[in-house]
């Protein structure tokens, strides 16, 4: 799909930028930062109010032409391409499909940190049930959004253990605007509005999720829905990295909940961006039947995934649903697709070009409950799944086994490389394995060292996975992939001080931008 800026759109993403303080240490003592002046907002030539989500300020002059498809869908050749109209990284694996994951060419030797940020690291105190437990840096998803703006600077934006989020400038990491404070710590993906408005959708800890609008002097919340609008039965976090899809939002609840969320996005005659949401679709995540097997275990912690008009998202108690949103935005939508795998599916799942799904699990409920062992073996811990053939969807399945004092299955969600037909897997017990998804068959594998959280990405010809996190030397190894069959290792990076890293990887230009357990969050390249 062509990656389209419509210029003042993207520029009011961008105004009154505001710059905190220099926080970033330097990995060169004698290099040099900069601070960025703020920027002007441009006055519109045509606004929006809402509930016209179709209209956008117009650009001074252009001559682009966005292509055409229809309203609300997502299109087979979207997958591993971009989507919308900013150029960059602007939600978790890239795209409704979760099949995009940034820009090459990475570096064929081993990089360097560029920078790091900030100079203390960023820590926050939030409990497990009743014991407080203080966190550090970013973790399990964690992946930042990186975006190109009009202005030649490039931008990062992420969310950490210290309860904000962070702009950087990617060159730099100075800052670009303030922190943004979410009440409780970040443990998923922010996403940036794909189509140029200037928005930021995120959750936390904080039983709150949240938009934030950025064309102003510092980001400021313009809604929030709270996890108790409804009767959930697990708890009140937002983990689940929203996707945007025209003017409709996808979200899943740790509160047991999926919600479809109109935004009727749009501008005021002030030029300043607004919106009006409203919930048009929700459902539980959970059924009688599986609440006698899991009880209220039945959280929506993976990302929803789009394809054509059909959103899937995937439960902790293992059900992974399909539902038919060709009608969401008058409210309907119909569960059409209805799946258990048996276990705890934390991991997003994939979309290929024919609509097949590629759906992980991992060891959890399945340690203790006979009934999901026996599900997790019929399945597999790795299943492609064919949501047309509701009643026996399995094409094939692969069997992730607990190894090296590891659990089985895997928490990273895996890079489908379009082109050659590979899905690389990322396992708890370190194995990464490269799957032929016609076959079903491992065609090739290594191991990275236990705990690989971090989700795998594909930039041009290489490969970057998180590897050794048990270990005082994490950080990252690549691979080659002129021939995806056979990977050719190329280099192995620690990260810092060497701490775990759970959160993935951006990959921009060939940079690699990162948040590790030990407090900071990193830029690496030559």
């Amino acid at each position: 799909m062509r990656r389209l800026t419509l210029l003042l759109v993207a520029l009011s993403l961008i105004a009154a930028a505001c710059v905190a303080g220099a926080d970033v240490v330097p990995v060169d003592p004698n290099g040099s930062t900069t601070t960025l002046a703020p920027v002007t907002t441009l006055p519109s030539t045509e606004t929006t109010q809402p509930g016209d989500p179709t209209s956008t300020i117009a650009p001074a002059s252009t001559t682009t032409t966005v292509p055409q498809r229809p309203p609300g869908v997502v299109p087979p050749e979207s997958v591993g391409e971009p989507w919308g109209e900013v150029v960059g990284l602007t939600m978790f694996r890239g795209n409704p499909t979760r099949t995009y994951f940034g820009s090459g060419p990475v570096s064929a030797t081993a990089p360097d940190v560029v920078w790091r940020f900030p100079e203390e690291p960023m820590c926050g105190q939030s409990p497990i049930g009743k014991e407080p437990k203080v966190w550090c840096g970013s973790g399990w998803t964690g992946q930042p959004v990186v975006w190109e703006r009009p202005d030649g600077i490039t931008e990062v934006i992420f969310g950490a253990y210290d309860k904000q989020i962070h702009f950087l400038d990617a060159a730099t990491g100075e800052r670009t605007r303030p922190d943004f404070d979410m009440g409780d710590i970040i443990k998923g993906s922010v996403t940036l509005d794909p189509d140029g408005f200037p928005l930021l959708y995120t959750g936390s800890r904080d039983p709150r999720f949240r938009i934030i609008a950025l064309d102003g002097e510092e980001p400021v919340e313009v809604w929030s829905l709270h996890a108790k609008s409804v009767e959930g039965i697990w708890n009140d976090d937002w983990d689940s990295n929203p996707v945007i899809v025209d003017d409709i939002m996808y979200e899943g609840g740790e509160n047991s909940w999926w919600f479809a969320v109109k935004l009727n996005r749009g501008y005021d005659a002030d030029g300043k961006v607004v919106v009006d949401p409203q919930v048009v679709y929700q459902i539980p995540a959970w059924t009688d039947e599986l609440t006698e097997i899991f009880g209220r275990q039945h959280s929506v912690e993976n990302s929803t995934a789009v394809f054509e008009q059909r959103a899937y998202f995937s439960t902790s108690a293992g059900r992974v649903v399909g539902v038919d949103v060709s009608d969401i935005e008058s409210g309907n939508g119909e569960i059409f697709f209805d799946f258990w795998n048996g276990d705890d599916t934390d991991a997003t799942i994939s979309i290929d070009r024919d609509g097949f799904l590629y759906v992980i699990s991992h060891a959890d409920t399945a340690k203790k409950n006979n009934t999901a062992a026996r599900r997790v073996r019929e399945v597999g811990d790795l299943a492609k799944l064919d949501p047309n053939n509701p009643d026996d969807p399995v094409v094939w399945k692969v069997s992730l086994s607990a190894a090296r004092g590891q659990d089985a299955g895997a928490w990273a969600t895996p890079a489908l490389h379009v082109d050659a037909g590979l899905l690389f897997v990322a396992t708890d017990a370190g194995d990464l394995l490269s799957i032929d998804t016609a076959t079903g068959e491992t065609v090739w594998q290594d191991f990275i060292g236990g705990n690989a959280w971090s989700s795998p990405v594909i930039a041009g010809n290489t490969l970057v996975v998180g590897a050794d996190c048990l270990t005082d030397h994490s950080g990252f190894r690549a691979y080659d992939l002129t021939n995806p069959r056979s990977p050719q290792h190329l280099w192995d990076a620690t990260v810092g001080t060497g701490a775990c890293i759970e959160s993935t990887p951006a990959v921009w230009n060939g940079r690699i931008y990162v948040g590790s357990r030990d407090g900071f969050f990193y830029a690496l390249g030559n």
